[in-house]
């Protein structure tokens, strides 16, 4: 397990627009899981162990900025899926249904949407406000493979705040989890 962190946040980058289909059977656009204040756009995984750590909280965190804050999101998956098989539809789909996520899960087959993104490694989170101008990059909370209890909520304060103000934290700590798991080039 190759351990990555995420770049630092380029503030004000637009989202771009997507067009994934989501273990739901439906297709999803950015337009389609745009928040009233805010919108989170994530890259998870199936087998990732940083993913498995945090899907709990990553559902608790992101259900609770849906109910009371006006944000919205969704996950893309992005690896290789014929290298890594644990991460296909079918499994994506045991994924959802197990952990629950109150969001769409979504299957960048060819990805283009992780490249666009510039997403490094699973958990990568991107916290956009509602304008979708990037204004978050980075970790969950100070959990990697072990929950800290008592840590701070990273992505949930940085998304409050980005709610009620349109900006996000100066201060961001990377987020950091497996490498994307890249196709072979040709």
């Amino acid at each position: 397990m190759a351990s990555t962190p995420t770049p630092i946040c380029n503030f004000g980058w637009p989202a771009a627009d997507f067009r994934l289909r989501g273990v739901d059977g439906k297709s999803w656009t950015l337009a389609d899981i745009r928040g009233p204040r805010g919108t989170v756009v994530m890259f998870i995984c199936n087998h990732c162990p940083y993913v498995k750590s945090a899907i709990g909280r990553i559902v608790r965190d992101v259900g609770e900025l849906q109910q009371h804050h006006g944000i919205a999101a969704a996950a893309i998956m992005p690896n290789d899926t014929a290298r890594y098989p644990e991460d296909g539809f079918g499994f994506m789909q045991q994924f959802a249904a197990a952990h629950r996520l109150p969001f769409p899960y979504l299957l960048d087959e060819t990805q283009v949407v992780a490249r666009t993104y510039d997403a490094v490694c699973t958990p990568d989170f991107f916290g956009f406000n509602r304008a979708l101008e990037l204004q978050y990059r980075g970790r969950l909370d100070a959990g990697r493979i072990e929950p800290v209890p008592g840590a701070s909520r990273d992505l949930f304060d940085a998304m409050v705040q980005i709610a009620g103000t349109g900006q996000g934290p100066e201060e961001q700590i990377s987020s950091m989890g497996c490498s994307i798991k890249w196709r072979a080039a040709g």
